[in-house]
């Protein structure tokens, strides 16, 4: 068994309350009255940076630090893989959805057609171009197509080998940034960016090869960062750029949202548990149902209880939110997410042979 690193759930919880506070700041600038400080707020969520992307865009760094090593070292590895995230996953996702048609229905009377329903159930509705039922569901159709990668590569024996994961980001920022540049599509564009996603996950793979096991060394990290920094910029100029609009997302926003989460994540992967704060790595662990039960706790508490206008009441609104947010998010993760998961370990086959520990981080265990 892995060990959970503190230093990776401190990242999770920087990740989740990034998403989460951007979701704030849209719901304050779009809905309200902010005067002069409407271009203060706008700019600093939409113009510099796109704080929910660089969560997002964090989250993934550390799936590729960690999913790679989530095969266990069982007769049926693929199998025992994919179980332990159907267990992870499904549960609180249903539950998120639950309570999202729930809210909809009482706070707006939305309904949404059956069919749509149906395929958001199997998380896999942006495979067969039916809309997700709210728009923060489209990270999970990454997480997913990680996953079917890590498999692949994991049965062909490929996954650890040394540089398959530098080979996936060089060659992903070659080919994203050439089409980028000499194709006017926005269908390929839309591609691209879903393999800058994948790309940002094989580098957090890179980095964990670095500062664990010590298969890589600092170098790759930073021919890599380079080749996924070109990639990002370039991609996001192509994608985003152009005349400002007031949707929050422009080519710096989301450029420096890319760009800001590999930093941050190689500043803390190298200095490890050194950069963990206990209270953050708490709200880490439960960033998941964070991630899904927040938006509904914003829409609540805007309907049901705003604070009023200007700085007061904004800083009540977004301290209401992250806190009542925390409290429902331990509460669906104590009685659906933990209890899921250990139910999952039930049906895993036994191992082949003894663990072996890996070689550590700062003297501390491999991540969970």
């Amino acid at each position: 068994m892995h060990r959970r690193l503190a230093f990776i759930d401190t990242l999770r919880g920087i990740a989740v309350l990034a998403v989460l506070f951007q979701h704030v700041f849209e719901v304050i600038v779009q809905k309200h009255p902010t005067g002069a400080y409407y271009w203060v707020f706008h700019d600093a969520i939409g113009y510099y940076m796109n704080f929910g992307r660089f969560g997002v865009v964090l989250f993934f760094f550390v799936s590729g630090f960690v999913i790679p090593f989530s095969f266990p070292d069982s007769a049926t590895p693929v199998r025992d893989f994919t179980i332990s995230r159907f267990f992870r996953l499904y549960p609180a996702y249903w539950t998120s959805m639950v309570i999202g048609l729930v809210t909809m229905q009482v706070l707006e009377a939305n309904a949404y057609p059956l069919s749509q329903v149906i395929a958001n159930v199997t998380m896999l509705q942006t495979f067969v171009n039916i809309p997700n039922l709210w728009i923060f569901y489209w990270t999970l159709a990454i997480e997913l197509l990680f996953y079917v990668g890590c498999t692949i590569l994991f049965a062909m024996g490929l996954l650890n080998r040394r540089f398959t994961a530098v080979a996936i980001v060089i060659a992903a920022a070659l080919v994203g940034t050439a089409a980028a540049l000499l194709i006017e599509s926005r269908t390929v564009s839309s591609l691209m960016e879903v393999g800058l996603n994948l790309s940002a996950m094989f580098l957090g793979k890179v980095i964990r090869d670095t500062v664990i096991g010590g298969k890589l060394r600092w170098p790759h990290v930073a021919v890599c960062t380079v080749f996924y920094a070109i990639f990002a910029i370039t991609l996001a100029e192509r994608r985003f750029g152009g005349v400002y609009q007031e949707n929050f997302f422009y080519s710096y926003s989301i450029g420096s949202a890319y760009v800001c989460a590999a930093l941050v994540f190689i500043a803390f992967a190298a200095f490890g548990e050194r950069m963990a704060w206990r209270p953050m790595a708490f709200v880490g662990t439960i960033s998941y149902s964070v991630y899904l039960m927040s938006p509904f706790v914003i829409v609540w508490i805007h309907r049901l209880v705003w604070l009023g206008d200007g700085p007061l009441g904004w800083a009540a609104f977004a301290a209401l939110v992250a806190a009542l947010s925390i409290l429902v998010s331990w509460s669906t993760y104590a009685f659906i997410e933990k209890p899921s998961i250990s139910f999952g370990q039930r049906f895993r086959s036994k191992r082949r042979r003894a663990v072996v520990l890996e070689p550590a981080l700062s003297a501390q265990g491999a991540a969970e």
